[in-house]
């Protein structure tokens, strides 16, 4: 069934994108915003407080859904998982986003393909040569498509199903809606939800990376993710991008990479959540 599941949500997704702004991502966006500021007082024991009171009302609810549906008629129950899966994933949302860049640089199109970048990912693309809008652009599509694929299938293959789903798109979302520095939560607060989603994600990050070394060139991915995966400051983040980039034989880490937070990197990803913002 949970294959299945996948296999339908997926199609689903292809038929007809999710849209950021779709009644449960704004509910869910309402709610962290709600609880972000209800808790911060500037210590760590409230940004702890918040992340719970936000995170287990979603996956309780959905976990208690699927028990009561299975009870019911494992249909129900898969029809449960369709709709879960299909809501936290996110892959086309930032797929039309790398499409368009290549397209755009296909066609000698360089102004169009900054722009289209700058719309990703937010970061200052003003006579940006084509190497590094390329280098962005795979920086980009290959955290997004662990954050918002792999990842939310690992966690949804674990024994909590669907609730294991929720989990990690929420953990995911408030790693870096509490810590955008427009929202002005202290430091002690957010820095819970960054720890938690690392902790989270620490597995499938590990497992996609041994992905892209499968399907890609082998040995340098081993090697790369060995040599140059802490170059940047998210170990999970660098092992991905390491790995990737050996995988791709691209140069994805560069002058920048200690500059650029991946925690915005994933600008315009969504699925269940109203992500701003995956590399």
């Amino acid at each position: 069934m949970t294959f299945f599941s996948v296999l339908l949500a997926l199609f689903l997704e292809q038929m007809r994108a999710l849209s950021p702004r779709n009644p449960v991502a704004t509910l869910l966006q309402y709610h962290a915003l709600g609880a972000g500021h209800g808790f911060d007082a500037g210590k760590r024991k409230h940004g702890v407080l918040a992340w719970l009171g936000v995170v287990l009302p979603w996956t309780l609810a959905v976990a208690i859904v699927y028990y009561l549906l299975h009870k019911i008629n494992f249909i129900f129950a898969f029809a449960w998982n369709v709709a879960v899966v299909y809501f936290t994933l996110g892959f086309r949302q930032f797929s039309h986003y790398f499409t368009d860049i290549h397209l755009a640089l296909n066609n000698d199109d360089v102004p169009r393909a900054r722009e289209i970048l700058q719309q990703w990912t937010g970061i200052d693309t003003v006579d940006m040569p084509v190497s590094e809008i390329v280098r962005h652009t795979l920086i980009h599509a290959v955290v997004a498509s662990h954050r918002h694929v792999f990842g939310v299938f690992f966690w949804f293959l674990v024994p909590i199903g669907p609730a294991g789903a929720v989990l990690y798109r929420i953990a995911e979302y408030l790693s870096r809606a509490w810590s955008d520095p427009l929202t002005e939560h202290s430091m002690p607060f957010s820095r819970f939800a960054q720890q938690a989603f690392f902790v989270i994600d620490w597995v499938p990050a590990r497992l996609s990376a041994m992905g892209f070394a499968i399907v890609g060139n082998f040995e340098d991915a081993i090697y790369a993710w060995r040599h140059y995966s802490r170059q940047w400051p998210n170990s999970n983040d660098g092992v991905l991008l390491a790995a990737g980039s050996g995988a791709l034989g691209a140069r994805l880490a560069g002058p920048l990479a200690e500059q650029t937070s991946l925690d915005a990197l994933a600008a315009g990803d969504a699925g269940v959540l109203p992500v701003g913002e995956d590399c």
